[in-house]
């Protein structure tokens, strides 16, 4: 059963949280701490302004990518006039030409949960028609009939998924819209820490990755659920073993997790499952490292300059990770003595 091989989530999410969640620079020990958060509120007043001049700037663009990115800064924002707010910026976007499926993909999120119209239904029907061959789309309409107990729908969109030709949860596409729109304008002294060794790039990736985590995320651990629900119909299993193949190649640790997660305890070959088994603790080193890195960006401006141009380069979650490993010379594959249980 799925329930007895939990997910490895809880670390994973910190590649998805980025470097926002990263660690912060020390406060000085001689200031009071209300004192320090006095300096901390100001800090986060001056970058809410320091959001809105950059939706100011980027709104008047035309073309999708930078109103993306505009959107995805004005979101968090409050008392926005209309024409600088989440919804006018995503929708004029979705409208752009040259627009992506990575326009509809955060639109999901412009809704309204009171009415009950969470994700944005136009959005996913756009994208249904957009990417039916992205099982992202379908992993999140799967959780959506889940959740209006549409059983027979759900499995239909388990069908859809496993029959998907790749997984993409456009993240890194949002990671490319804010790394290529923060440096519009450059950040203001009141929003740098004093303190930080990073400075201005510190700011910047702090925003980039900070905000990029908001994405939409598909229903995975509903997928989880109706996998071992269904464990016992040779059918599902299929269809679950099949989609599991194709997360392990998709664009986010967290979908690689499900993916070989499900292999790992559905496959009948026991090779398959201790190859799964090896390839998720080696993912779950990735990420552990990567997490660590970006925490080093936070005191390291070259670090993290270099983190802000490959998300600039676009690609996804999993590419930009395993390329930065990479850049700093640090194994994708966990030492034999090293103990996932044991991580953090």
């Amino acid at each position: 059963m799925l329930g007895r091989h939990p997910l490895t989530l809880a670390l994973l999410l910190a590649v998805a949280a980025g470097p926002a969640l990263a660690a912060k620079s020390p406060a000085p020990a001689a200031k009071p701490a209300v004192s320090i958060d006095k300096q901390q509120a100001a800090r986060n007043q001056a970058l809410l302004a320091f959001q809105k001049d950059l939706v100011s700037v980027i709104a008047p663009q035309a073309l999708p990518t930078p109103l993306l990115g505009g959107a995805l800064l004005a979101r968090p924002l409050t008392n926005q006039p209309d024409f600088n707010s989440f919804h006018t910026l995503i929708n004029r976007a979705e409208q752009a030409e040259g627009a992506g499926p990575e326009i509809n993909w955060v639109r999901l999120s412009d809704c309204d949960a009171k009415a009950d119209d969470c994700p944005n239904s136009d959005a996913m029907n756009k994208l249904t028609a957009q990417v039916p061959d992205n099982a992202a789309v379908w992993l999140l309409k799967l959780a959506q009939d889940v959740r209006d107990t549409k059983s027979d729908a759900a499995r239909e969109d388990l069908a859809k998924a496993a029959s998907a030709k790749l997984y993409d949860d456009y993240t890194g596409a949002s990671l490319k819209a804010l790394a290529t729109t923060v440096t519009l304008l450059p950040p203001p002294q009141a929003v740098i820490n004093p303190l930080s060794a990073t400075g201005a790039v510190g700011v910047q990736m702090t925003m980039v990755f900070g905000l990029a985590e908001t994405q939409p995320q598909p229903g995975l651990q509903a997928t989880s659920r109706l996998c071992e629900d269904g464990v016992g119909d040779a059918s599902i299993k299929a269809d679950c073993l099949k989609l599991g193949k194709l997360l392990e190649w998709g664009s986010s640790p967290l979908a690689r997790s499900l993916g070989l997660h499900l292999r790992e305890v559905l496959a009948d070959d026991a090779a398959q499952q201790d190859d799964a088994k090896r390839a998720r603790r080696n993912l779950v080193w990735q990420v552990q490292n990567f997490s660590q890195l970006s925490a080093r960006a936070q005191g390291d401006a070259a670090i993290a300059q270099h983190l802000m141009a490959l998300a600039r380069s676009g690609g996804n979650q999993m590419s930009l990770m395993l390329t930065a490993l990479h850049d700093y010379e640090i194994p994708v594959d966990a030492p034999a003595d090293w103990e996932t249980d044991k991580a953090g």
